[in-house]
């Protein structure tokens, strides 16, 4: 069953080491991804699954102890899953959930054991459900974090330029991120996603297919488009 989930974006430069000279500008966000966190914690779960967007329309599985690194993005930071040693062989974390890892060994968690799962940004919407649903099922009191960022297409300096149909797109994401509305984010067109740029529509509907009739409600503490790219944080319990 699922518990809780906690649902933050995932740029490099929420590490403050990243971000360097710009790091004040997020500590808002970095502020609000802690309480999403805490209130995962507060569920107890018994394990906590990461789940960010990858590559390709499916899944990959990472184990507690995959190993990521910032060092792509000019920091020499390592970090790794849910574990104090990296596991031996296990491959390294997409730059999503080596996100989700920094942010949980930023806050300290040692709430549950912690696995990792990246969704390919190409997972239809049918399977993203299906995906889910798999992961609330059985006994277990599950949690998610769900890493994701809204469109890049804010303003004429974000990532993907201007497009007038982000900020609409990003609003009903938000809308339904803040009101654990699982209708509404199944319901977001992946077409409109990709052209928009928002990698977080997968993973977000990976978390509608987990929430379904769970009764969770949800809470939205962060909603705004630095470097004009959609950031959003949301707890749902």
């Amino acid at each position: 069953m699922l518990a809780a989930a906690a649902v933050c974006p995932c740029p490099p430069l929420l590490q403050p080491q990243v971000a360097a000279g710009a790091a004040a500008e997020l500590a808002a966000l970095r502020e609000s991804c802690a309480a999403a966190l805490d209130t995962l914690a507060e569920a107890r779960p018994d394990r906590l699954v990461v789940l960010g967007p990858g590559v390709g329309e499916d899944r990959t599985p990472y184990p507690p102890g995959a190993p990521g690194s910032f060092r792509g993005f000019g920091a020499a930071v390592d970090v790794v899953l849910g574990s104090p040693a990296p596991a031996p062989g296990a491959a390294p974390l997409p730059a999503s959930l080596a996100v989700g890892a920094w942010l949980l060994a930023d806050h300290g968690w040692a709430a549950c054991p912690v696995e990792g799962l990246a969704v390919g940004t190409g997972c239809p919407p049918g399977r993203c459900a299906e995906l889910g649903a798999e992961l609330a099922a059985g006994p277990a009191r599950t949690a998610l974090l769900v890493l994701g960022d809204g469109s890049a297409c804010r303003t004429v300096k974000a990532p993907g330029y201007l497009d007038e149909r982000a900020a609409p797109f990003d609003a009903l994401a938000a809308e339904a991120l803040g009101a654990a509305d699982t209708a509404a984010l199944a319901g977001l067109a992946p077409v409109l996603a990709e052209e928009v740029g928002a990698a977080g529509r997968a993973p977000w509907q990976v978390l509608a297919g987990a929430a379904a009739g769970a009764g969770l409600a949800g809470k939205l503490l962060y909603d705004e488009a630095p470097y004009g790219v959609g950031y959003f944080v949301a707890a749902w319990s």
